[in-house]
């Protein structure tokens, strides 16, 4: 659920669906625009036609037998909201890449609310015949379960981010698997209080490097750190992985997915919560009369909660809850960067964040994307992994095109502005609460170390 803002990690988040064509969102506003020709990317790449984003099929999902008592997990902490389910969590497998990557999802509430998403750990089997965890959830026994079904020895823990939401796993985690040795990316640290890794349940940890070849799974996995300056309370961190064999690029929050559909792992409960005409509906209504009718349980009424709980995760404070479907569409099915991480962080640092999302897309040949949360696995290349950013160049005012732009240029400008497009209704309150963050000072208004002007 992760939309990291200043490195305060807020919540963010898969139903599998057949193939949707995306190229550009037939909503969104930005074909009114004239088109400017960023600066090219220093990727070659050939396109033979319209580039479409999709939601990967998978071949084989696994649940237990929902056994309550397997799913138990006990979990009251997290600043300023605890992070939920309190007590059970369920856990659904799903096989990515048949017979080497493993998808395992749990529900994960922001506190007290009816906002909920997916959070996701993946797990990918090494020649060696052990298994690599990325990003832990809670290690209920169904969990615990559902990997050990797999046949195969845990030899590696990977903490991809310093965001709390996916560190507090990490410990309990690990001592499922005392034999396992514990990875973390470089720099972490917590809020209010900078609590050290131990603190956590997290001990003989050991620090992933940027591209360092000396990892034990350098072979099979690469990997690549982006590490901002401080532009708040902290800096945001992420590590990005490749799996060469089946060409599968792994992110924390970089990217996001939106289905149209909720997710399997969140449960009918929340999502008929989320559409309940609550004080939130009543606020956010463009002022029109709410009313107070009961919550039926039907396809439409679990849609409704869906597309609500995805507009607040995404803006916090969306425009129109109360009918939340043009927004929802505008945001869904399409590869983006999380509106809060793009207006909170990437920003703030786009020089930084332009440098690390080249050299995945130079080095790496990715065919399908793997982020913690929302929609996974995604049937997504380079070229529609950097149109998510195409916002990148508007913040950075360069316009460098020494030749003719090409075809590949010319459809990921478009890409990217489709991505980048954001209703502006919805974005109303998180700038409000960027430009509010700049003025007691808790963020700073930087552009990679350089004064806004």
């Amino acid at each position: 659920m992760a939309a990291a803002a200043i490195a305060v990690h807020l919540p963010k988040h898969a139903s599998f669906l057949p193939n949707p064509k995306l190229p550009l969102n037939q909503n969104s506003s930005f074909l009114g625009v004239s088109l400017k020709i960023g600066r090219p990317m220093s990727v070659n790449r050939k396109m033979k036609g319209p580039v479409t984003v999709s939601a990967a099929s998978t071949s084989k999902t696994v649940v237990t037998d929902g056994d309550r008592s397997k799913q138990f997990y006990i979990n009251f902490t997290g600043f300023p909201f605890p992070l939920g389910p309190f007590l059970n969590r369920r856990t659904i497998r799903t096989e990515a890449v048949k017979g080497s990557i493993w998808m395992f999802e749990q529900e994960q509430a922001l506190g007290f609310s009816s906002v909920s998403t997916n959070i996701r750990m993946t797990v990918i089997k090494l020649k060696s015949g052990g298994l690599w965890v990325h990003a832990p959830i809670a290690p209920t026994k169904e969990c615990i379960q559902l990997i050990e079904e797999l046949g195969a020895p845990v030899e590696y823990i990977v903490l991809p981010t310093f965001a709390y939401e996916h560190k507090i796993f990490v410990g309990p985690f690990s001592r499922k698997f005392p034999k396992a040795q514990v990875w973390v990316a470089p720099r972490q640290w917590s809020w209010p209080l900078n609590l050290p890794l131990e603190f956590f349940g997290i001990f003989r940890a050991k620090t992933i490097k940027d591209g360092d070849l000396s990892t034990p799974w350098a072979d099979e996995i690469e990997q690549k750190v982006l590490s901002s300056p401080e532009v708040g309370i902290g800096p945001y961190v992420e590590v990005a992985f490749y799996h060469k064999r089946s060409r599968t690029l792994l992110v924390t929050d970089a990217v996001i997915f939106v289905p149209r559909k909720p997710p399997s792992s969140i449960s009918s409960e929340s999502l008929l919560a989320s559409a309940k005409n609550g004080l939130a509906v009543k606020i956010l209504s463009k002022g029109k009369q709410v009313p107070n009718d009961p919550v039926v349980d039907t396809p439409n009424t679990r849609q409704k909660g869906w597309e609500r709980m995805v507009l607040q995760i995404l803006f916090l404070g969306p425009s129109n809850l109360l009918e939340p479907n043009a927004s929802f569409a505008q945001m869904s099915q399409k590869l983006i960067v999380s509106p809060i991480v793009k207006t909170l962080v990437f920003s703030k640092v786009p020089e930084k964040v332009r440098d690390w999302i080249e050299e995945i897309a130079s080095d790496w040949r990715f065919k399908r994307i793997i982020p913690a949360h929302f929609e996974a696995p995604v049937n997504a290349g380079r070229s529609e992994f950097l149109a998510a950013f195409g916002f990148l160049d508007d913040l950075l005012g360069e316009r460098y095109v020494n030749r003719p732009p090409s075809l590949s240029i010319l459809f990921t400008s478009l890409m990217g502005k489709a991505a980048s497009y954001f209703p502006p209704d919805d974005m109303r309150t998180l700038s409000s609460l960027d430009q509010f963050l700049v003025s007691v000072g808790a963020v700073k208004k930087t552009v990679s170390g350089r004064k806004r002007r």
